[in-house]
């Protein structure tokens, strides 16, 4: 008999029995078992990091969606105003007063929507400011007379400003560090989407009797909001501010939703929670936000020179002016058909809505302050060329094709760089316990901004030309490039906590951002 558990290896060597139920393990089976263990956990982390960007993602793309009805209003009073002056009879002035005034109000919108935020939380404000837009463009849809329409008008600059103020705001708080920058400039994409949308209906609705088509324009902005009531069933509440009402719990479950592994949650949490003053569950004694914001400290003072002066400069460079009024700019180049001018408008809203995506792809690779230069310096070059091609070139073919190449090339860099770093700033560099509020004063300046540019192109058009007055946007675009180089961080890669230390130690912003950077990397390394 031969021995049990030994057995012949074919080379008249002995080699012991790896039977079922034999107790000894081969080395190499621990190995393997080692390995299917680590396989398993990084298919784990795998599948939970898929999950996580996914489920950002969609809460990135419902907040955004308000955004969409302040573009898509932008995008089709170009060419509903054509035709409400026909039906209605309305002179210049109170063409300028309609155009600008949805501008004007919805800083109401956003200074209510700072509080109001800090209240009921980030996500109903977002649902209020869907409902009060319903409500306006439902009334304009019927409106019968100029004065019913600007009731309209001022219920959805209302909605507007509300939503305008509160998706950054949001997405900022929601999103991991890594894709912050991208995520953030949601907005502006579905603001330029609405912005086509806007043009395209003009161009679709065109063809229907001059009563009833800017009628259905209008009422085609009230179905993206009704998307987002689905939105609430979807998107958590904000963590930070689930944070500032002392529910840590809720705020660790929405983190654990949306960071890829429970460190960095919990990193994330220690941040929030002593950047909202709490400490074991109270929260300290602090000044009324507001008083802090009229009498800020040598930080916030800065954060609020960069915060309101980007959002200012986005506005007082002409963007709104260049898509409210694209018709009468190709008019006064040459265009004189009604459907090919607004078929070249239709070509700004698609160059528009293309280089966001670049900016998007692109916001947390740079960062945010070289895409800045690059925009800022683009839109000087273009609205320059355009106040001198329309001065000098005139009417013609060769007017009409440097008009078009410049409406288009001043569109394409603002959404590279201004139209959506803007907003990923100014939902960044805020203290959590100010940054609704805060982000809310940025938004009051760029509506006003923007209201005062929408309401008074057409008057100093008349008095200075349309050449003169994209000249004057040239200037200021040139001074945008000056503010940006000295006022303006990069926050790429940094945490709000961390971004609002970079504020704290602004003796020099290259030598803070090295610091910071390299801070992080050493974290990171060890």
């Amino acid at each position: 008999m031969g021995l049990v558990g030994v057995q012949g290896d074919g080379n008249g060597e002995m080699a012991l029995s790896l039977g079922s139920k034999n107790k000894y393990k081969r080395m190499d089976s621990e190995l393997s078992d080692d390995f299917e263990d680590d396989a398993s956990h990084h298919h784990h982390q795998l599948e939970r990091k898929k999950s996580t960007r996914k489920y950002v993602l969609a809460c990135a793309i419902f907040a955004s969606l308000n955004n969409v009805l302040l573009g898509y209003d932008v995008g089709v009073m170009s060419g509903a105003i054509i035709f409400i002056q026909k039906d209605l009879k309305i002179t210049e002035v109170q063409e300028e007063v309609l155009v600008g005034i949805l501008s004007i109000i919805s800083l109401l919108g956003s200074l209510a929507g700072g509080r109001t935020s800090d209240v009921i939380g980030r996500k109903w404000t977002m649902a209020f400011a869907a409902i009060v837009f319903q409500i306006g463009a439902a009334i304009m849809t019927l409106a019968s007379s100029f004065e019913v329409l600007m009731i309209g008008r001022v219920l959805a600059g209302v909605g507007i400003g509300f939503g305008v103020m509160i998706a950054p705001v949001y997405i900022a708080e929601i999103s991991p560090t890594v894709d912050r920058g991208s995520l953030t400039s949601f907005p502006e994409i579905f603001i330029n989407l609405g912005i086509l949308l806007g043009y395209v209906s003009n161009y679709a609705f065109s063809g229907l009797s001059v009563h009833i088509n800017w009628r259905v324009m209008l009422a085609v902005g009230i179905l993206p909001s009704v998307f987002i009531g689905f939105a609430l069933f979807i998107i958590p509440e904000s963590p930070r501010w689930l944070v500032m009402q002392n529910r840590v719990e809720e705020a660790r479950s929405v983190l654990l939703k949306t960071n890829e592994n429970d460190t960095e949650v919990e990193e994330r949490l220690s941040e929030i929670v002593a950047a909202a003053g709490i400490s074991n569950g109270e929260k300290n004694e602090e000044k009324a936000v507001w008083r802090e914001l009229l009498s800020p400290s040598p930080s916030l003072r800065r954060m609020l020179i960069t915060g309101f002066g980007i959002q200012c400069f986005q506005q007082i460079t002409g963007i709104d002016a260049t898509v409210y009024y694209s018709p009468e700019i190709f008019h006064d180049a040459g265009i004189v058909n009604k459907s090919k001018l607004l078929a070249a408008t239709v070509a700004v809203g698609v160059t528009k809505t293309l280089f966001i995506l670049i900016a998007t792809f692109l916001v947390d690779r740079v960062g945010r302050k070289p895409l800045l230069y690059v925009s800022t310096i683009g839109m000087t070059v273009c609205l320059f060329t355009l106040s001198i091609s329309l001065a000098i070139v005139g009417k013609g073919q060769l007017g009409i094709a440097m008009a078009l190449l410049c409406v288009c090339g001043n569109v394409a860099f603002f959404s590279v760089g201004m139209g959506p770093v803007c907003w990923i700033l100014t939902s960044e560099i805020f203290p959590l316990r100010l940054r609704a509020q805060a982000s809310a004063l940025g938004a009051v300046g760029n509506r006003v901004c923007s209201g005062f540019v929408a309401m008074s192109f057409l008057s100093l058009a008349r008095t200075i030309t349309v050449g003169g007055t994209f000249f004057l946007f040239s200037l200021f675009s040139a001074l945008s490039v000056a503010f940006v180089y000295k006022l303006v961080p990069e926050t790429k890669g940094k945490s709000l906590e961390q971004i609002e230390l970079l504020f704290q130690n602004h003796n020099e912003w290259d030598g803070s951002e090295m610091e910071l950077g390299d801070a992080q990397h050493l974290v990171h390394k060890a």
